[in-house]
Parts: structure tokens; sequence; C-alpha cells
């Protein structure tokens, strides 16, 4: 018998932006005892198998047999025996008994190949927990431990970042990480805040401006005061808002689990009662235990729990194929429910990054494009800056030759002076703001404006097409939730037709916005990639992180990663999610009726017990070979064609 499944994937480690991951230690499956009880019950198992169909003795395999038993099926048990002692009973317990009745019938291969199953599924279960819980710590990482505090006599002293309170006066130097949230008394920098806020480009930090523990401070000094406890600071509210959701959210379950401890309670009552009635009338003890352990048997909801995961597996296996991981049979479930889908801007919508998107000389200048951004490359090339390796890369991209530069220096908030070619260069950003939500940089040579360079954060070339296959399978346009500007989420949302756009919004706020949804009966799906949407990610009704930018937190958080960071995964998946739905509404309807035919030629009349296993282990079968179905490229294709036509 091979039933009671619950599978759990723990995601593959993607690469994450440098200033928003936190290294940390990743929990590692051997190190869990569950994990070392299930390999030992694995190879135990394989070896009594080798043996059994080798023709061996029962002496020589017997006892492997037996270790497979005790070593994969001890927790489990104790789950169900400490489950009976709350006075319920769960499937756990009832998939025990049901491998110790078929061994007790000579069925001794099916009822350890159960225990296997399910002390691997554990085991994984319990890794893709311990993954989560080593990225929550990890993010604790991104505040440091110490911070400089200035004294009231103007001395510095290095405090732990946990004995800070508010009022104390910190010195930030540069590239360091702000210690605490507080406002800047004195100095100009620029910090990254992505961690925070998702902002694709450093923030200019001034006298009166609020800063926050964790990001990362940029080239200049900044002296700041802290206005919130540690304890508050919205690093630590986001590990709380992650754990929060997490609990509330959990547990979730497959729709054949909702119904198991009913479920499991029937099936003890019937087999005592198959077992104790007929004995009540004169039928013979082993008679008697024969009918029962044949109704367990035929009535052991095997077929029915593989009706629900062979689809659900097959479909993450195809999608895993095609860059989308899956962590879990209920995660690939929930997709399929969604009714509303809410997008992260930075990095989901638009690449991440700034991109030089146009070049403009001034007249009389004497420079063309060519030669205006060969200039302020020349000036860029030693700066460490967003902005000045976009500027290099389109230099490099145009395959523009650079002179070097000489005497560089950065001015915090300002942008870079350097002399190319015996020239005074300086290129830095511009006073008057652009209406269209670029970042425009001026460039002057020798004190003279010669020309301005427009970045922006450039829009993925599917986003459009993903919002309205979106809109298609939800009925509704998506909604656009960012900690950026604006200006600049009015200007995506135009380009991808999203009209409901919220932007300015801290970690919690993202949160508010989702539970308002649910609150209005929606089934959230959420999309993002950074450390600032993990804890939207966390309570939605399901989460996708977009793979190759995205924090270790947001990977580990999410449902889903699109590893390959093709938005146009997120519908694809979302469709064939309902399709396995639909394959497992069949598998139920099959499943049902083999138990039914099989449990009442069992009480109408005498089910012998070789019939009662084929009729059993045939159900099961035809409904794994009808899940597997959705192993086919044809099911992705279907799925992505679908998404196209209706996009």
């Amino acid at each position: 018998m091979v039933c009671g499944v619950s599978v759990t994937l723990a995601p593959h480690p993607a690469p994450a932006r440098a200033a928003r991951v936190a290294p940390r230690r990743r929990t590692r499956l051997l190190a869990l005892p569950e994990a070392r009880w299930a390999l030992t019950a694995l190879l135990a198992f394989l070896l009594a198998l080798a043996l059994d169909l080798g023709g061996f003795p029962a002496w020589a395999y017997g006892p492997l047999y037996a270790a497979a038993y005790v070593t994969g099926g001890w927790e489990p048990a104790l789950e169900g025996l400490r489950a009976l002692r709350e006075k319920t009973l769960d499937v756990d317990l009832l998939m025990i008994v049901a491998a110790l009745g078929a061994a007790s019938i000579g069925q001794v291969l099916d009822g350890a190949l159960l225990i296997v199953i399910f002390a691997t599924s554990g085991a994984l279960e319990a890794l893709a927990t311990a993954r989560t819980a080593d990225s929550v710590r990890g993010l604790l990482d991104l505040a440091p431990t110490t911070a400089t505090r200035l004294t009231a006599d103007g001395r510095e002293e290095t405090v732990p970042t946990a004995a800070l309170a508010v009022g104390d006066i910190l010195l930030i130097r540069p590239g360091t990480r702000i210690g605490a949230d507080g406002t800047v008394l004195d100095g100009t920098s620029e910090a990254d805040q992505a961690t925070i806020t998702g902002e694709p480009l450093p923030v200019v930090k001034g006298p009166g401006d609020e800063v926050f523990a964790g990001t990362l401070n940029g080239t200049g000094a900044l002296r700041v005061r802290v206005d919130r406890d540690p304890a508050d600071s919205v690093i630590a509210r986001i590990v709380t808002l992650v754990e929060e959701a997490s609990r509330t959210k959990a547990p979730t379950q497959l729709f054949i689990e909702k119904i198991e401890q009913r479920y499991a309670i029937g099936i003890v009552i019937a087999t005592l009662a198959v077992f104790g009635i007929p004995l009540a009338f004169g039928e013979n003890l082993d008679d008697a235990l024969l009918r029962a352990m044949t109704f367990m048997i035929v009535a052991s909801p095997c077929a029915v729990v593989l009706a629900t995961m062979p689809p659900l597996l097959s479909a993450i296996a195809n999608a895993g194929r095609h860059g989308v991981l899956v962590k879990s049979a209920v995660a690939m479930e929930r997709l399929g429910e969604i009714d509303t889908a809410a997008l992260d801007k930075t990095g989901t919508l638009t690449e991440g990054a700034p991109e030089v998107t146009d070049v403009r000389p001034l007249p009389g200048s004497g420079l063309d494009a060519d030669g205006l951004l060969a200039l302020a490359a020349a000036a860029e090339h030693p700066s460490e800056h967003p902005l000045a390796r976009a500027v290099v890369a389109a230099a490099r991209a145009r395959d523009l030759r650079l002179p070097p530069a000489e005497d560089f220096a950065a001015s915090p908030g300002r942008g870079v002076t350097a002399t190319v070619a015996g020239q005074r260069v300086t290129v830095g950003r511009a006073t008057r703001p652009s209406p269209d939500a670029a970042t425009v940089i001026e460039v002057t040579r020798d004190g003279t404006p010669v020309g301005t360079l427009a970045l922006t954060d450039r829009l993925r070339p599917d986003a459009a097409a993903t919002t309205a296959a979106l809109t298609a399978l939800t009925g509704t346009a998506p909604v656009l939730l960012t900690g950026d500007n604006a200006t600049t989420a009015a200007q995506v949302g135009a380009a991808t037709g999203i009209t409901d756009i919220r932007a300015n919004l801290l970690p919690e706020d993202k949160v508010d916005a989702v539970r308002e949804l649910e609150r209005s009966h929606r089934k959230v799906l959420f999309v993002g990639d950074g450390v600032n949407d993990a804890p939207a990610l966390a309570a939605a009704h399901s989460g996708v992180a977009m793979g190759r930018a995205g924090s270790d937190l947001a990977l580990e958080t999410a449902d889903a990663v699109v590893v390959r960071d093709e938005l146009t995964a997120v519908p694809a998946v979302v469709r064939l999610s309902r399709t396995a739905r639909r394959l497992v509404v069949q598998n139920l309807v099959i499943a049902g009726t083999f138990i039914t035919v099989l449990v009442a030629w069992d009480l109408a009349g005498h089910l012998p017990l070789p019939l009662g296993v084929a009729g059993h282990e045939g159900s099961t079968v035809l409904v794994g070979l009808n899940g597997l179905r959705l192993l086919r490229e044809s099911a992705w294709r279907g799925s992505t064609a679908s998404e196209a036509g209706e996009g």
C-alpha cells in the first residue's frame, strides 16, 4: 500500500543581491534527526528488497524489513499516539496500523514501503521548516551588532546595538551599515535602502532625513539620532511580520487531509465492527480477522491520497523543468485557488538595476552621443556607485574606448569629479527632476555643462503580457505594491495596465494591503523578490519569488520560486495548478468508486484477500497513472499557450 504521502520540497539556492542578503548557515539535510532516521529506514528497505527479490531466505531479509519499520515508523507512530492522547485520530496512526496490518497478513514489503514514504516525507518537511528559520535568523544579520555612539563630550564609544536607546547620537562611517532607525542630524551621504523599500538606487540622505537600521551607508559620514528602540526597528519588524504571517497561514492542508480525521475514525470503527460482529455471531477468529484486514486494506485511503498527490507532484516536476520551483503539493494546490494578484515593482515588474536609456549632448559641446557617454564613463569608472556602473556598462556595450581618469574624487549625494584627457569632468545628479521618473545625471567639462544621461530601472519585456494574463486568469487586474515613489510607480502602472497602484509602502504596509484584499474574501497571489517583500509573501494565500536577484528570505518564505526569472512563468504555473486540481477531482471519483465497490463486496459477500489487494492496488495504480499525465511537455505548453491566448 502506498498512501498517506505528504511531500515538501526545499528550494534550490539562487543568487541574490549582495546588499539584500545576510550571509547565513543553511541547515543541511543530514543535520536533522528526521533525515537520519529516514535514510536508515530507506537503506534497510532497499537492502531487504534486494535480498527478497534475489531469492534469499526470510531470515536474511526479515530483520532488515523490521529495521525499516522501526527506524522509519517510530516517529509517526509517536505523533499518532500523542494525537490519540489529545482525543484525536490522524492519518499517521491509521497508516502505521495499516502497515502493521499488512505485515500481519503477509504484505510485509507493502507495509515497509509505506513506512519509508512516511519517513522521507517527514524529513523533507523538517528541512523546509529549518531552512525558513535559517532565513529569518539570517535577516537579523543585516543589522550590525555594534554601533559607534557619541558621548555628550564628543568622545566615540563602541556599544552593542541592543544597548542603544532613543535619543542616542550615532556616528555612521562610510561603507558601514546603519545601526538603528533614526534621523540624520549632520552630514550628507547616500543609503542603499533596498532591504527596506526595494528602491533600486541609493537615496541621498542629509539633515532631517530618516534612515533605517540595516541599510548600507555610502561614501559620506553621518551623525544620526536614534528614534526607535532596536527591538522596534523596521528590520526587526520584518522578522516579526514573517513569523506572525507564517503562523497565521499555517497549518495548510491538501483537500484530502482536511477530511482525514473523520475518515480515519470511520475506518477504525468500521474495521472493529467488521471483526467483532461476525465473531460475536460465531465466526472463527481467523476468518473474522482476515475479513477485517481485507476491509482495512480496501477501505484505506491509499487511492484517495494518491488521487491527490500524483497530479500535484507531476505538476511540480513539470514546473521545475521550466524554471519554477514549487516547494510542496500544498503550495501547488493553493496556486490554483488564487483570484487576485499583487505585484512588487523593483526586481519583479522591472529589472531591478539602472540602465542608460538616453544620451543627450548639448549643442555647442562638440560631442556626439558616443563622445559624451565615453567622457562620463571615464570619469565614473573608478566609482562603485550603481549609477556609475550603469554608465560604464553602457559605454562598454557600445565598445567605446575609455581614457584613463586621474585625481578622482566622489562627493556624497553630488557625484564624482575626475581629470580626463587634461579636462576636469564632473558627473552628478541633475538638480531638476525628470518629469518621466527617470534619473538624470549631468556632465560638465571644465565647469561647462556638455550634456545629460537618463537612467531608468527598465521594465521587463514580458511585464505587460504577464499582467494581462493574470487579469484573464483572475478576472481582475493586478495590484501594484511598491516601496518606490508614486511617480515611478505610476509610470510602471501605465506601461503594464495596472490602475490600482500603492506606492511608498514599507514592509508592514504591504502586509496590510494583502490582508485588506483578503478581508474582501480574495485569495491573493503576491509576487516579489526582496527582503521587504518577505512579510507579504508569507501573508498572502500564495507567494512567488523572483529567483535571480531574490533575497534569501524571500526565496525561503515564498511558496514558489521563478528560478529563471521569466515573469510569464507566473501565470503559466497558476494555470498548470488549475489543471492539476481538475485531475485531482477526476482521480477522487475513480478512487471513490473502487473503494465503494470493494467495501460493498467485502461486507455483502466474501471478497477474497488477493482480489481485494489487486483491486485496491489497481485503483491506486490507475489514479497514479492519470496524475502522471501532467509530466508531459504538452501540459506546460498548454498552460503557456492558454496564458498567451488569453493575455
